[in-house]
């Protein structure tokens, strides 16, 4: 399963990076918008942070069929020619999915708020198909039982396409997808970062070093003991 980052914030990949396996990282209109830089200057940037081999996903902004085509093509002249370009569930990016398949782009369908939707994007030619979690949860749709029935149809039908699932509020969404066995998900920092936060693990770690303390008379690690020994 891959996990992603939403994010387009340098700074915040850069700290999610430093401490969770994450394999890449999604952005959007939107959350360029939220960053506020200019936005071809912030995905160069997202590139370069990234570790080799890692994902990066930007979303095409022409309404045409023919602007997506160009669009992509710019991209991939610019980002290199592993860019995820996501494309919109509309009757133009339908007809857009195939064409930028046969030239060879990776493809990763958005704004999905129904199964249908990512079926027929997935037959399209989409690697990845994205859902609206918690999107769709605001309109009263269960977005965690839409995706994973997105899921099972790709299975069952044998189409290799993966959900991505995005849009999160929480890791109770989080979770419930991975118990499905999505093929991948998309969230925030702060929803990444309570996938692993417990209390009880920093009280519990807290009273284990606190007794370790006072068994060797202080605030040490084993590295102080060994070096206080003159070991090597």
């Amino acid at each position: 399963m891959l996990i992603l980052i939403d994010d387009a914030d340098p700074k915040a990949i850069e700290d999610t990076l430093s401490f969770l396996p994450v394999d890449g990282v999604t952005t959007n209109p939107a959350i360029l918008a939220r960053y506020g830089a200019d936005p071809l200057a912030t995905l160069k940037r997202i590139k370069e942070i990234l570790p080799f081999g890692s994902q990066m996903h930007a979303q095409l902004v022409s309404t045409t069929t023919e602007g997506m085509l160009a669009e992509a093509a710019a991209l991939r002249e610019t980002l290199g020619e592993h860019i995820f370009v996501k494309v919109p569930v509309t009757r133009e990016g339908y007809a857009a999915m195939p064409l930028l398949k046969q030239r060879g782009f990776y493809i990763t369908a958005t704004g999905i708020h129904s199964a249908m939707q990512g079926f027929m994007a997935a037959k399209a030619g989409c690697r990845y198909i994205a859902p609206y979690v918690n999107r769709m949860d605001n309109y009263g749709i269960s977005g965690v039982r839409v995706a994973a029935d997105m899921h099972r149809m790709l299975r069952a039908q044998g189409i290799q396409s993966d959900v991505l699932a995005a849009s999160f509020k929480n890791s109770e969404q989080v979770l419930e997808l991975v118990r499905d066995g999505i093929g991948a998900i998309t969230a925030a920092p702060d929803v990444l970062a309570h996938l692993v936060s417990n209390p009880a693990t920093d009280m519990a770690i807290h009273e284990q070093n606190a007794d370790f303390a006072g068994l060797v008379g202080g605030p040490m690690t084993w590295a102080d003991l060994v070096a206080a020994t003159g070991e090597k």
